[in-house]
């Protein structure tokens, strides 16, 4: 049957071929209009774009313009920019606005791309957003294609950290807006803890373009955007704690390597309990009550930092403080934090001032945020590994556009050796050799700690190269762009995400720039940007000879994606190139994943030492581990998003709830509903229906009533009268605080209690929210408790989450009731801006806080500031600056 299938797809191609041959007709559609278009003028093309915005408004689909507005970006790019769309990349933007990925090999071009679908559907005025995995390349890719969109009538935003509100509002209302995942996701959720529509940011949500979609949707959609702000001291818990956790033995608990986490035995769960009994910290009998939830989250998280995390290898102390080091950059990363109540634990094992943890105020997932868009696309080197997960969560479907020129690249089998010192003598042996020849190689390594071991033994060898590991992305893009030159030796951590493309013989753009730069427009610089082409074509030819750009990985990566992504760097355009693979069996992804009986038989088949080997089992072995490894993390994905799925349904009528409330001019009739709400529910709480009225509890109702409607009622002297009942006395209650509050509105201007009422609304929806997150969490936090009675967890947190959000709704009505019963007018409280509240999204593989600025931003010495006013005193870190510059103090005076 196999081979029935293979001559079909032989005969036939396969479905991703039939699907991409199919658009070959509207390609050659397009194709036929270029004549045409090249005979109008600049002017007459522009104009074309308010022609064909008329046409929608009379009535005709984008699709029916496709042919003509493809044609003219086509145009436009070529005029603006030198460059010519192929007909793959007309295939890839056809692709990208029926809502689809487009797997596009690194070199082919997917920023020109996307200016395809982008302006297609940017001429319906809705807004197109582009999504990049930094904020280099949003503003990189905004200022390069913004010649083309500008030159045809439609304006260009970015979004990018710090901008202050109203450029952000700008840049949102333009046409199309850059920006990252990041940004956009903070500031849907800001916008929902706004206080007026005015105030926000955000238009509804259209279409949007993501670029590296499976880094986005993939790999950091494992963790969720967080917004928090700060809870209640705790200190004394965590030292407590911490205290508890340091007298237990190593039976007392189990490390997974694989999961990264520590677990109690049965033996050590008896031992924390007896001795949190003795602190006088657990309540009930048993460690897992509903009680001790928290005390057992914060054991957990004590036993982490104890364990797992390293003093000078994962953090490290610096003026009394945890400062994180990154993994794969080896910088500090100061102000960031682990979240989770962890910083804190670790904070308590180095004895250093513990600071509040954080509280979740808002968060989102990377899934649940852009499956809000209507509609969705994506582009990138390597999606088809991850195919079925784009389709089941996003319905997605993948499209492997075919390159422009057949790929010349040599990928070679992997070579396999005994241990780490082997590899890495075999590794510096080829780089050399490659070098003297003239050949450039790109060594990718998985973590800054191999790409410095290979960096101390390439000096030795007195192998000059570059190492390519920080995350400032605009100075390493000048690495990338000339690691191509001849007999270069690149080493980096990551090429997902570069933006840069290596081009054989070193980039023309990054050289003139480079060396130029200082340089005036004349026909002295015209003669030496002449010299650098002419060194350029030379060393590209020198390059080709030698056989183009050797691509070397240190180890395979847990995810296929990010090997091909490496190996997808050479062959650009149809280059020559080669690839190959070094491992060993200290290979984190072997020691941990591998199949341990096939290793072991290897070794034992008389391997000498420094001797390699190849195999076709090694690399079936090597693809069974990795797609393990993706297989949890796709798990991970999944778990994380039932759970988020649920919370995400309330935080949509939450969210919409505020969103009706702030477009509303008064809501006075919603605010009578809640207090008849909730007066029947302290009338029911104390005269429960059904019963006798000497069964009542008139003093509990009186108290009740006090304290949430500011009536003092005589409830005793209702009761002698006949025919009393529950009905009477709610009708009785809500009549008399409607009397209290029509003397209240008797003085005021018109509209200024309408006011009141919204911003008190809007308040205590906040405030209930905030906790109600709170709750959510800790519930999912012990909700897998429930697997030991066989119930299943996700059912039992629906339930209970359910029966949660319905409470929290009744407390909201409670407290509307309650501050407009007892709101004293005076002059109103400002309400906190967003940017006093701290942004986290942690990196699922560095464990860090990405949500900062990742690119340079100059500190005080390097602008002028304006003074800080007199008596300043000390401000906080996410603060606004009181410079008055609209940007944050870490950011501004607090940068020094």
């Amino acid at each position: 049957m196999l081979g029935m299938n293979a001559l079909a797809k032989r005969l036939f191609g396969s479905s991703n071929d039939r699907y991409v041959r199919s658009l070959n007709p509207l390609v050659a559609k397009i194709n036929a209009m270029e004549a045409e278009f090249e005979t109008l003028s600049d002017d007459a093309l522009a104009a074309k774009t308010h022609e064909y915005r008329e046409r929608l408004k009379n009535g005709e689909t984008l699709d029916k313009l496709l042919p003509e507005a493809f044609a003219t970006v086509r145009e436009a790019a070529k005029r603006r920019m030198g460059m010519r769309h192929f007909d793959v990349q007309m295939v890839g933007g056809i692709v990208l606005h029926r809502g689809e990925i487009a797997e596009m090999r690194t070199g082919e071009g997917k920023t020109l791309v996307a200016t395809l679908a982008v302006y297609l559907n940017a001429l319906e005025g809705k807004g197109v957003h582009v999504v990049t995995v930094n904020d280099y390349l949003a503003s990189r890719d905004a200022a390069w294609m913004s010649q083309v969109y500008e030159f045809l009538g439609l304006s260009v935003g970015v979004i990018i950290p710090d901008l202050p509100e109203d450029e952000r509002r700008r840049a949102y209302a333009c046409d199309i807006t850059y920006g990252t995942n990041n940004e956009f996701g903070f500031d849907y959720l800001r916008d929902n803890m706004k206080y007026s529509r005015a105030a926000m940011v955000q238009r509804p949500f259209n279409f949007a373009v993501i670029d590296e979609v499976d880094s986005v949707l993939v790999d950091e959609a494992r963790t969720p955007l967080i917004i928090s702000g700060p809870t209640e001291d705790k200190s004394e818990l965590y030292v407590a704690v911490d205290r508890i956790v340091r007298q237990l033995e190593e039976d007392d608990f189990e490390i997974d390597e694989k999961q990264k986490s520590i677990i109690l035995t049965e033996d050590g769960t008896e031992r924390v309990e007896r001795l949190l009994e003795d602190a006088d910290l657990l309540e009930g009998e048993n460690l897992y009550d509903i009680e001790n939830t928290q005390v057992v989250h914060h054991t957990n998280q004590a036993l982490r930092a104890i364990k797992l995390f390293k003093k000078d290898k994962d953090y490290i102390v610096k003026d009394g403080k945890i400062v994180i080091i990154d993994e794969f950059t080896g910088r500090m990363m100061d102000g960031r934090r682990w979240s989770d109540g962890l910083h804190q634990a670790v904070e308590a094992k180095e004895g250093v001032d513990i600071k509040p943890e954080n509280q979740t105020l808002a968060t989102v997932t990377f899934q649940n945020y852009f499956r809000m868009y209507p509609k969705l696309s994506g582009m990138t080197g390597t999606a088809a590994t991850e195919a079925a997960e784009f389709y089941e969560i996003y319905k997605l479907n993948t499209v492997e556009i075919p390159t422009n020129v057949p790929v010349a690249r040599e990928d070679f089998d992997d070579q396999f050796f005994k241990n780490a010192d082997d590899k890495f003598a075999a590794i510096v042996e080829a780089i050399r050799d490659a070098s003297l020849k003239g050949q450039p190689v790109l060594v990718g390594t998985t973590s800054i700690e191999k790409s410095e071991m290979l960096s101390e033994f390439l000096n030795k060898e007195g192998v000059e190269h570059s190492v390519l590991n920080a995350r400032f992305h605009e100075q390493e893009a000048h690495i990338v762009a000339q690691a191509g030159r001849l007999g270069a030796v690149t080493i980096a951590t990551n090429m997902a995400g570069r933006g840069t493309d290596i081009q054989l013989g070193g980039n023309l753009d990054f050289r003139v720039n480079d060396e130029l730069s200082a340089m005036e427009d004349n026909d002295a610089k015209a003669r030496e940007v002449a010299r650098i082409k002419e060194e350029i074509a030379a060393e590209r030819e020198a390059v080709l000879a030698a056989g183009g750009l050797f691509v070397l990985g240190t180890e395979r990566h847990e995810s296929r994606r990010i090997d091909n992504q490496l190996r997808g760097r050479s062959g650009r355009q149809g280059d020559p190139g080669v690839s190959r693979f070094f491992l060993s069996l200290d290979d984190d992804l072997l020691r941990i994943f591998g199949q341990a009986n096939l290793l072991n038989r290897m070794m034992k088949s008389g391997l000498e030492d420094g001797e390699a080997i190849e195999h076709p089992w090694i690399s079936k072995a090597i693809e069974t581990a990795q797609k393990k490894v993706e297989a949890r993390n796709y798990d991970v994905r999944k778990n994380l998003l039932q759970y988020d799925d649920v919370m995400n349904d309330q935080r949509k009528v939450i969210y919409e709830q505020r969103a009706e409330v702030m477009d509303s001019e008064r809501v006075d009739d919603v605010v009578e509903e809640m207090r008849s709400e909730t007066v029947m529910d302290i009338v029911h709480a104390h005269c429960p229906p059904s019963s006798y009225p000497e069964q009542w509890d008139v003093d509990g109702l009186k108290e009740e009533t006090q304290r949430i409607m500011a009536l003092d009622l005589p409830f005793h002297d209702w009761m002698r009268e006949d025919a009393i009942d529950q009905e009477i006395f709610a009708e009785r209650i809500a009549g008399e605080a409607a009397k209290i509050l029509e003397s209240k509105v008797a003085n005021l201007p018109e509209g200024q209690w309408f006011d009141v009422e919204k911003s008190f609304m809007l308040q205590a929806i906040d405030t209930r929210w905030k906790e109600h997150l709170a709750t959510l969490d800790a519930l999912r936090g012990s909700i897998h408790l429930r697997a030991y009675a066989q119930k299943q967890p996700i059912n039992e947190y629906k339930q209970e989450a359910f029966e949660l959000f319905e409470r929290m709704l009744g407390t909201i009505r409670e407290d509307v009731t309650r501050m407009l019963a007892n709101a004293r007018l005076a002059e109103p409280r400002p309400v906190p801006e967003p940017s006093e509240f701290v942004t986290t999204h942690i990196d699922p593989f560095t464990g860090e806080d990405d949500s900062f600025p990742k690119t340079d931003t100059p500190g005080p010495a390097q602008r002028a500031l304006p003074p800080l006013p007199e008596g300043t005193g000390r401000v906080s870190r996410n603060a606004p600056c009181p410079c008055g510059s609209g940007r944050k103090y870490k950011h501004c005076h607090g940068a020094a």
